[in-house]
């Protein structure tokens, strides 16, 4: 499988800016026109001060201009130094530059432009014009420190200080070095570690910082779901932070780097080849040129993937990254057109217009115009400063920059870093007749197939894993995702109190529970009636208990099942339906029992008298106690409460329609009974609809899915407490309420 390698920093072609806080920044203006009036070798110095002289030759500006505010820049105009060796016993040789660097000279032209726009310019800074010194660092540290050193000192050779041999020089600020670690001398790169303004208090930049290079980077490995990939960087601060930053964003993202390897340019070529096999930027590049190699997808950093120079390699094709955002310089193509050479080299015949060179190529600048706009963040801070007056510094001026310039905004947060927009680059070399649509994949392990689980492999990333069996009644909450390259949580579905039906069904139980209070109330008001006491009174108010248990046991079958709802709801609901039809067989029992004994002779009434109906009613109910408590045991809750023992679940059903069938024969055999007021046959009646219920409950239980079981069951309580309430109490309210003449004795005890 195809391996992703992401690189970061092999040309670290960066472009901002560092104002120098040694001197202009932290000082005010006053201070600094008081100073300015000295050059050279102070002559009306006093007697007292110290004469100090630079030791060596100072570095002259490969381009300079007066004026009234100098602005430094340092380039990288050679890529490399010529190495010389020291043996401490002579002055060293000066350092010779080598490899010329067209790009970077455009970048120090982009500087004179803009100088030299802004003091054309009447609107900013009117009447003051602003002068450039600009050095070739040589893209070397040792040189770039040199540089630092005479941007604080001048170009003065022998200069004079009341106690020291420091000066403050003339430079305002310092734009720009090529790569973040010479430019921790000078800071202005991507480089996240130069946001630390305890470090570099002073360091602003117009390029942003590597942190949101590396947080894109991340998520575009994201999106081709490449979670397999290998890191080469170059071994500076831009490269070893910028990738540190990266594999930070990668892990964030479940993104695993198989290898992080580093090499700088002057390591031998054994150090450069050993980087290029474990792969199997312009050094490495030609390494791996010279041999065939597995093909790879290449993302790169802002540094190179918008270097035309590395195209050239067509192992590149597909490269994709994050590229600084291109621009247009009004006017900067005819002003590098009309710069004239010391020495003419054309022979007049020439057409230079139609010349298109890297260095005359402004149709797509990004890091020049990030020179341009760091020169003119400069000038509108110390514009702003001449405004204010006295007690003023650049520094703090040019914190509050804000402004726009050919349509492009240029502000600075509290780190010194601007907006971050990057556009997406990518290598294409021809325009085939077809196109591979297909993303190349870049996994340590792929996709588990349906069935089986990950196991980490030891001493391996999150990445790499083995797929195993899952074991059998093994509990599964997650799922895989539509693209199966993740597990997300399985959605749990049970009927709530948010759901409509959920409402309904909680509002006809409380609606019943109020109705049975009801019943009960207008039961205990007339308790002395007639009505009342020829219907066993006892049962009928244990009855109205039972019921108003019922209507609300149905409440704890809604809502998210837990441990207590899930004993709660099935144990409630058995022992109270048991209650219940105890309740109203015993009643059955007396109306037979009590019509025997009218008989001649008969003493039944004595064997069934109020303490042999509550032992009735206790037996018959404990009996369903000890069924709903056999064989109890927690399984785990999923979507639906687990039954415990299904065997116990169905006796406890069986048993409450083994008792509503005995009830139900009893109150055939008494429902023509002669008295004018037989309850059997208000009894008959709510049995019939008792046992209907529950006979078409089963089939729709076992049928009905997921949540539509609790709905069933709860329909099922509800419609078979109704059934009993409006069969047995219904009438006996009726008449008690709205037909009291025949509430009487005389009027119950009367026969049809």
């Amino acid at each position: 499988m195809a391996v992703s390698v992401l690189l970061i920093g092999l040309v670290s072609a960066l472009c901002l800016f560092q104002l120098n806080s040694v001197f202009a920044l932290g000082v005010s203006l006053d201070s600094l026109n008081q100073r300015s009036s000295f050059t050279g070798a102070w002559a009306g110095t006093e007697a007292s001060s110290v004469k100090c002289k630079l030791q060596g030759s100072i570095h002259l500006p490969a381009f300079s201009m007066d004026g009234d505010f100098i602005i430094g820049g340092a380039f990288s105009l050679h890529s490399y130094t010529q190495t010389v060796s020291h043996d401490y016993t002579i002055m060293p040789e000066p350092v010779r530059c080598k490899g010329r660097s067209p790009t970077i000279l455009t970048l120090s032209h982009a500087m004179v432009f803009a100088i030299e726009e802004i003091n054309n310019n009447t609107e900013l800074l009117p009447g003051i014009r602003l002068g450039y010194q600009i050095y070739d660092s040589c893209a070397s540290v040792s040189m770039t420190v040199h540089l630092a050193f005479q941007f604080l000192n001048s170009l003065d050779l022998v200069f004079h200080t009341g106690k020291n041999c420091s000066q403050s020089g003339m430079v305002m600020a310092v734009v720009g070095e090529s790569g973040s670690t010479p430019s921790i001398s000078i800071p202005s790169a991507t480089c996240t570690c130069l946001s630390n303004k305890q470090q570099y208090p002073s360091f602003f930049r117009t390029i942003p910082s590597d942190q949101f290079q590396a947080a894109a980077l991340a998520k575009l490995i994201k999106h081709f779901d490449w979670t397999w990939i290998g890191a080469v960087r170059s071994d500076s601060d831009y490269g070893n932070n910028g990738i540190a930053s990266f594999l930070e964003a990668a892990q964030r993202e479940g993104i695993c780097v198989e290898y992080s390897l580093s090499f700088y340019r002057t390591h031998p070529h054994s150090r450069i080849q050993k980087v290029a096999d474990v792969i199997h930027m312009k050094i490495l590049f030609e390494e791996l040129s010279r041999e065939p190699f597995p093909p790879r997808q290449w993302i790169g950093s802002e540094s190179w993937v918008t270097n035309p120079g590395l195209r050239k390699y067509s192992f590149l094709a597909g490269t994709i990254g994050f590229g600084i955002q291109k621009s247009v310089i009004p006017g900067f193509r005819n002003f590098l057109l009309n710069l004239s050479f010391a020495q003419k080299v054309c022979n007049g015949t020439e057409d230079i217009k139609t010349l298109q060179t890297p260095y005359t190529d402004t149709s797509q600048l990004r890091i020049s115009n990030m020179v341009y706009k760091a020169v003119y963040a400069i000038a509108h801070a110390i514009h702003n400063a001449l405004c204010q007056g006295r007690n003023v510094t650049i520094l703090t001026e040019l914190k509050k920059v804000n402004f726009s310039r050919n349509g492009y905004d240029v502000s600075f947060d509290t780190n010194g870093d601007p907006v971050a927009i990057y556009e997406l680059q990518t290598f294409t070399y021809v325009t085939l007749p077809f196109y591979i649509t297909q993303v190349p994949v870049s996994v340590c392990s792929g996709s588990c197939p349906p069935g089986t689980r990950k196991v980490l492999q030891k001493g391996k990333p999150i990445c790499c894993y083995d797929c195993t069996a899952c074991p059998e009644e093994r509990l599964v909450i997650l799922q895989p995702n539509a693209k199966r390259d993740t597990c997300i949580p399985k959605p749990i579905e049970f009927l709530s109190f948010q759901d409509i039906l959920g409402i309904i069904l909680a509002t006809f139980s409380v609606l019943g529970a109020c109705l049975t209070i009801i019943t009960t109330a207008i039961f205990l008001r007339h308790r002395t009636s007639p009505i009342v006491r020829a219907n066993n009174s006892e049962l009928s108010f244990l009855l109205l208990i039972s019921l108003t248990l019922c209507f609300l046991c149905s409440i704890t079958f809604i809502g998210a099942p837990s441990e207590w709802s899930c004993m709660l709801r099935h144990t409630a609901f058995g022992i109270t339906f048991v209650l219940c039809i105890s309740c109203v067989l015993g009643k059955t029992i007396v109306v037979l029992m009590a019509f025997k004994a009218r008989l001649p002779g008969s003493n039944v009434m004595k064997w069934f008298g109020p303490p042999q109906q509550r032992m009735t009613v206790m037996s018959f109910t404990f009996i369903q106690v000890l069924i709903c408590t056999f064989g109890w045991y927690l399984e785990k809750i999923i979507l639906e409460c687990a039954l415990g023992s299904a065997v116990g679940f169905w006796a406890v059903l069986g048993y409450i329609g083994l008792l509503a069938a005995f009830c139900f024969v009893l109150a055939v055999l008494a429902r023509k009974l002669p008295d004018n007021f037989n309850e059997a046959k208000l009894i008959t009646f709510s049995m019939l609809i008792f046992c209907a219920v529950w006979i078409t409950f089963i089939p729709a239980y076992v049928s009905s899915p997921g949540k539509f079981t609790v709905v069933v069951e709860i329909f099922a309580i509800l419609a078979s407490s109704f059934g009993l309430i409006m069969c047995i109490f219904a009438p006996k309210c009726f008449i008690i309420l709205f037909k009291p003449e025949k509430n009487t004795k005389k009027h119950v005890l009367s026969k049809n």
